[in-house]
């Protein structure tokens, strides 16, 4: 018999779109929870379609529908329409966590804001996901991770290969998956205030705040007035062991060796790469002199790491213990032996894998991954275990209520 999840018996309803509030409500149905995702009768929430847009990997599942709500139960009902308004509350009187990204006036136009739900049930966490924050001009603005997490941050800025480079486009999920985990803290900050007090809470995240975070370092630097100065390309990197490098089969390894541990670990790898004579080259004898000499080592090194397999430099380099990656392709991962044994990619029911919620809990066992709903799937099993007759829930579809 299964060990009960952490969050069994816990009800979370899921009134929100794409990534970051329902893969918050992806972690907790991991763990147990009953996650009921409310949807819109007819399309659902659009992200069931991004898998098949331009761009995308082109394959026959609906992957990003199953990664991101997958072990949630799918409720089709129309916020709009003003007999769903009784539906809610009859769901929020069961529930635990309420999670919606809609704009506040948004919220208030479907009667689902805070104020509006809380006094229904005391005990409810209400957890809120918006692009740029809740107060202030911007608080009503629409946002994706693109705009509020990457673009906002500074972090598309940063990340260019040297200054002249242009911006660098983020991949979907990039930042949402991330702050998903932000809002899922905030839900588990807000259990353990109830555990306490009995009451339950609002609480949220934005994100603008998570990119913000994810950038914490340079934006801290700017609060403290630092200058900030243009990022050398990659063949003028101040740290030559620090950098990455094409390989023989045109693959690219990544190698990290920090300023601190460069004299310590110089003569090592100049062995380990062959050529040991480096080691009392002049210009790279000692850690200043290969700070100042970064260019030529590593227009050097760039010759050195052609001449083998990017594999092949990443088991000679490990061998050796130094922090060292294969640049991976995200068609690699199904075969990533590392990934599988640490339970970061899963079985699926029904075949396949999927991508596993990023931390565990000793002893605990997370529920199987099991397929991301259908629209409505289990709209009648919903409202019955609420109390709601087959005589209403006929009457509800026919007006347009569910589906």
């Amino acid at each position: 018999m299964a060990k009960p999840g952490v969050f069994d018996g816990l009800k979370v309803l899921d009134a929100a779109s794409f990534i970051a509030a329902p893969a918050a409500a992806t972690v907790m149905a991991d763990f147990g929870a009953d996650v009921i995702k409310i949807e819109p009768p007819g399309e659902g929430d659009a992200y069931r379609n991004i898998s098949f847009q331009p761009g995308m990997p082109v394959g026959d599942t609906n992957y990003c529908w199953t990664v991101d709500d997958r072990n949630k139960r799918s409720l089709a009902l129309d916020l709009k329409h003003p007999a769903a308004r009784q539906v809610v509350h009859d769901l929020v009187a069961g529930a635990d966590v309420f999670i919606t990204n809609y704009p506040p006036p948004v919220r208030r136009r479907l009667g689902i804001s805070f104020d509006q739900l809380s006094h229904i049930n005391e005990r409810l966490i209400y957890a809120s996901l918006s692009a740029y924050g809740e107060h202030g001009d911007e608080a009503n603005k629409p946002g994706f991770d693109s705009t509020a997490w990457w673009a906002r941050s500074g972090l598309m800025d940063l990340v260019r290969p040297e200054a002249q480079s242009l911006p660098a486009r983020s991949v979907p999920g990039m930042g949402d998956h991330p702050t998903a985990l932000a809002l899922y803290g905030a839900i588990v900050t807000a259990l353990f205030h109830r555990e306490r007090t009995g009451k339950g809470a609002y609480v949220g995240t934005s994100l603008m705040a998570n990119g913000v975070w994810a950038n914490a370092c340079f934006i801290q630097a700017g609060l403290d007035g630092a200058r900030f100065v243009s990022r050398p390309p990659r063949t003028q990197a101040l740290n030559a062991l620090s950098n990455h490098y094409r390989c023989r089969d045109d693959r690219w390894l990544i190698l990290a060796v920090s300023v601190a541990q460069d004299a310590k670990l110089w003569p090592l790898f100049a062995e380990t790469i062959g050529r040991p004579d480096l080691a009392a080259n002049p210009l790279f004898e000692d850690r200043a002199s290969r700070l100042e000499n970064a260019g030529a080592l590593v227009a050097l090194l760039d010759e050195i790491f052609l001449l083998r397999d990017g594999e092949e430099w990443t088991r000679l380099l490990e061998s050796k213990g130094f922090a060292v990656a294969l640049v991976a392709r995200p068609s690699e991962a199904p075969h990533d032996r590392q990934m599988h044994q640490n339970g970061v990619i899963v079985p699926l029911k029904g075949g396949g894998h999927t991508v596993s919620t990023p931390f565990w809990l000793a002893g605990m066992e997370k529920a199987a991954a099991a397929p991301a709903p259908k629209l409505g799937e289990h709209s009648d099993a919903i409202l019955q275990e609420r109390g709601i007759t087959a005589e209403k829930i006929a009457e509800l579809r026919a007006r347009g209520v569910i589906a």
